[in-house]
């Protein structure tokens, strides 16, 4: 439709008799369409039907009913009322009526390089191995670069945080001055907002690399709006389609994408890709220091009965001598090590979101009962092999002791050394074959043997006088 000034400007310039050519030209119109309002004169819009009163009453009492669902609105007034009206003009008029407050201006923020990176958590629904979690998804962006980081955690406590921001600055190679969170009490001690006070240990942290917290006000979440639009991106970029075989897995999943997807696909707003504006902030970012504190968090146990000590409802071993005594535990995102007297006596992997878990390291926990032909002692390995008479001295002998015969083994490798060796061959061959395996009579044997070779004695037993 041709507006009436346009078409009043074109009877007044044909009224001069001004060719239609020279009128196209100049108003920059076919010379068709200048010819169509010549042939039908002035035609001005038709104005649009307006809503009854009472059609008006009537969508106000059901967007209230509906609260605020324009679309059941016109769902009950097509079924109900037998009165279709399309969605666009019911939406026109819920605007015309003023039944939605019209949305405020919105601001922008800009900020320079190395000045701001901001902080946020959100849950994501996560499918690890055959079950389907509730995973804490973590995000930090720079604000300048709008380079990304973001990982998954089982659940997200101060010392999940202070974890993540090391792993987070490290793959930054660097910290802003300032970093925005929301009023969360994982780093708040107390307060909101501009009164927010920073836990003491949360402030040390951001102390330790050089950066301060920043709490926005309650309620307004878009101080932040770059890391809530990563958490959009994550979820329906880097979730679907994706399988994942453990926690570890999944965070490693998560840096690559964020390295090769998240920054590297250039953004409108900047003109480039992250990755490419985070190399001019680089040299903006304040360094991370040479030696990164360790972030990690103390127990004081006391190992039980079985050797073990529990931590999460998990149990880690400890070697058996340590049962009863009170030991150091440090447990750290991914190791649980154990500590006694400022020495490390176990380091065990973590059971992350488990629960009744057992972990046993080899040499902490020997057999409770061993069999004694198991394994052979090394004096049993020094008696064997030289007699078969002898071997089956050991056997029988090995049958009638407890456990693994060490001292039984022991005594008669003694005697064999003591001794000449026919008289004990002999002292074991008649042992065996009486099948008497007290020591005590087998060496009084010996002393049979070797009697006369070694003593002399008199015949009515009385030593001889000088």
């Amino acid at each position: 439709m041709i507006r009436e000034p346009i078409q009043i400007a074109i009877q007044q310039m044909h009224a001069r008799d001004i060719p239609i050519r020279e009128i196209s030209r100049k108003l920059n119109l076919s010379r068709k369409t200048v010819r169509r309002v010549l042939r039908g004169g002035i035609r001005t819009q038709k104005r649009r039907r307006e809503t009854p009163d009472k059609d008006l009453e009537l969508i106000r009492q059901l967007f209230q009913d509906c609260k605020g669902n324009v679309t059941r609105v016109q769902e009950i007034m097509e079924q109900k009322y037998a009165r279709p009206i399309a969605y666009s003009t019911l939406t026109k008029m819920v605007r015309e009526a003023h039944l939605r407050p019209s949305k405020p201006r919105a601001g922008r923020y800009a900020f320079g390089p190395g000045v701001e990176m901001q902080h946020d958590t959100s849950p994501h629904r996560v499918r690890i191995g055959e079950k389907t979690v509730t995973a804490q998804c973590a995000g930090l962006v720079l604000a300048y670069s709008r380079r990304a980081f973001v990982q998954y955690y089982p659940r997200f406590t101060r010392f999940e945080t202070k974890c993540y921001l090391s792993e987070a600055v490290a793959f930054m190679s660097g910290v802003c001055s300032r970093c925005v969170i929301d009023n969360t009490c994982v780093v708040l001690a107390s307060g909101s907002g501009a009164d927010a006070m920073i836990a003491p240990e949360m402030e040390a942290f951001g102390r330790c690399y050089g950066f301060e917290f920043f709490a926005h006000s309650i309620g307004n979440p878009n101080r932040k709006p770059l890391v809530e639009r990563l958490f959009h991106f994550a979820e329906n970029n880097f979730l679907p389609g994706r399988t994942f075989k453990s926690w570890p897995d999944l965070n490693e999943q998560a840096a690559r994408w964020c390295r090769e997807v998240a920054n590297a696909r250039e953004k409108r707003s900047l003109g480039m890709s992250p990755q490419a504006a985070w190399l001019m902030e680089k040299s903006f970012l304040h360094p991370l220091p040479d030696v990164p504190p360790p972030v990690y968090k103390t127990f004081s146990r006391i190992v039980d009965n079985s050797g073990f000590i529990n931590l999460e409802t998990n149990r880690y071993s400890v070697p058996e001598r340590l049962v009863g005594k009170r030991l150091e535990v440090h447990k750290y995102l991914e190791r649980v090590r154990i500590y006694h007297g400022g020495r490390r006596v176990a380091d065990h992997p973590r059971l992350i979101d488990q629960r009744d878990g057992r972990i046993t390291a080899p040499g902490h926990h020997p057999p409770l009962f061993r069999k004694a032909e198991e394994t052979a002692c090394e004096q049993e390995q020094k008696l064997t092999a030289h007699h078969p008479d002898l071997d089956a001295y050991i056997s029988g002998l090995k049958q009638r002791v407890r456990g693994r015969g060490m001292a039984q083994f022991r005594r008669l490798l003694n005697l064999k050394r003591t001794y000449p060796h026919e008289a004990f061959l002999a002292a074991v061959q008649h042992a065996l074959h009486y099948c008497l395996y007290d020591l005590n009579r087998l060496e009084n044997m010996i002393l049979e043997r070797v009697a006369g070779d070694f003593f002399q004695l008199e015949d009515d037993g009385a030593w001889p006088c000088d």
